[in-house]
């Protein structure tokens, strides 16, 4: 007689004992491994992100290689650390240098403020506390430092802090880049071990759609999202340091972080144009090429994203907003690019959950019916 067709008992005391240890090698065994992989988890993340979303570009690369995989991962990592990697360098590290030396100016009570233009004062809502507020910090700077020094001093702490790790930062994207083009290299094994595990999970039946799900919805929002805020990213903060646009680093750094975020980049760039007509020291024509120039940068995403995001399953914006910011907040400013892949992906593999169980119970009641 089999094992299968033995009436059910109750657990000796043996067996509980035996299963519970069993258990609890193999929750030791994951916490072990999880504690070892945490230092790499963003970077592997990262990595894994960039590997699939330039994966088509990398296998189209490779048809013309004759099929070469490694050879052609290494070129478009190289392509892509010219194009992306040495602008985000130069980019970050112009915010960083700028944030230091408002730092080591405020330390050594060297600041100084220009007064602001008449025109200050007629923008929209905010313009006249704006000129107020500018004018008395101009007039008597160290009065209105003591007066805000709480917040100033708080603010600099964090801007310090964030300067110091963005070599670390940058560092990690060069290192993602250089991953993920490992990753591709092995593209089809891992994949194949990636749609194992899926089938294991789910089963056979959903694994698949569970797996093109994921990869889509990865590949959209990695080049629909972040691929469009790196883009304007670049080239605002390209403009803003050619125009010589003061705290060009930091103006660009928050024009990626909107960007990512959804929000208008617009309200970025009209200060900075309005800047450039009352401040900057450039020429009419000059003026007139950079307003053209920010303006059009400003509205590339309207023009990129249906381009990018349409190419995969896109998720609402409130979730993409809520994983960038949670992510920042949890793991730093890679968090930012991390966690909107992450809880978009998984948004959309949980939506893709609700819907099969709403499809089972509609075929459950069909049948029913039909009886």
């Amino acid at each position: 007689m089999s094992n299968a067709s033995k009436p059910d008992h109750p657990l000796t005391a043996a067996e509980f004992t035996d299963g519970l240890i069993r258990v609890g090698l193999i929750l030791l065994m994951v916490v072990a491994s999880l504690r070892v992989f945490s230092p790499f988890m963003s970077l592997m993340l990262w990595a894994l992100i960039l590997a699939v979303t330039l994966y088509p570009t990398h296998q189209r690369l490779a048809a013309r290689l004759g099929g070469k995989q490694g050879r052609a991962a290494t070129l478009l990592i190289l392509i892509s650390l010219l194009v992306v990697g040495i602008p985000v360098a130069i980019i970050g590290s112009a915010a960083a240098q700028h944030v230091m030396q408002v730092a080591d100016g405020y330390q050594a009570g060297t600041l100084a403020l220009r007064p602001p233009a008449d025109a200050v004062a007629e923008w929209p809502l905010i313009g006249e506390q704006v000129y107020s507020a500018w004018s008395k910090a101009a007039a008597n700077l160290p009065a209105f430092v003591e007066e805000n020094r709480t917040t100033i001093e708080s603010l600099l702490t964090k801007g310090v802090a964030v300067a110091k790790s963005t070599a670390g930062y940058v560092l990690m994207f060069i290192g993602a880049l250089i991953v993920s083009g490992i990753m591709m290299a092995y593209g089809r094994s891992g994949s194949e071990a990636l749609y194992a595990i899926l089938n294991r999970l789910v089963g056979s039946e959903h694994g698949p759609r569970v797996h093109s799900l994921a990869t889509l919805t990865t590949r959209s929002v990695a080049a629909g999202v972040l691929g469009v805020a790196l883009i304007q990213g670049i080239l605002a903060g390209a403009g803003f340091m050619l125009a010589d646009v003061p705290a060009a680093g930091i103006l660009a750094f928050v024009v990626l972080m909107m960007a990512i975020m959804q929000l208008p980049v617009i309200l970025i760039m009209l200060p900075v144009i309005i800047w450039l007509w009352n401040n900057g020291d450039a020429g009419t024509a000059m003026n007139i090429v950079w307003t053209v120039y920010l303006l059009l940068t400003a509205l590339a995403d309207n023009v990129l994203k249906p381009m990018l995001l349409g190419r995969g399953v896109d998720a609402p914006m409130p979730v993409i907003l809520i994983g960038a910011l949670g992510g920042m907040i949890s793991t730093g400013f890679v968090g930012l690019f991390v966690g909107a892949v992450v809880l978009a992906v998984g948004y959309r593999i949980f939506m893709e959950w609700v819907a099969l169980a709403d499809d089972s119970d509609t075929a459950q009641e069909v049948a029913e019916a039909g009886e």
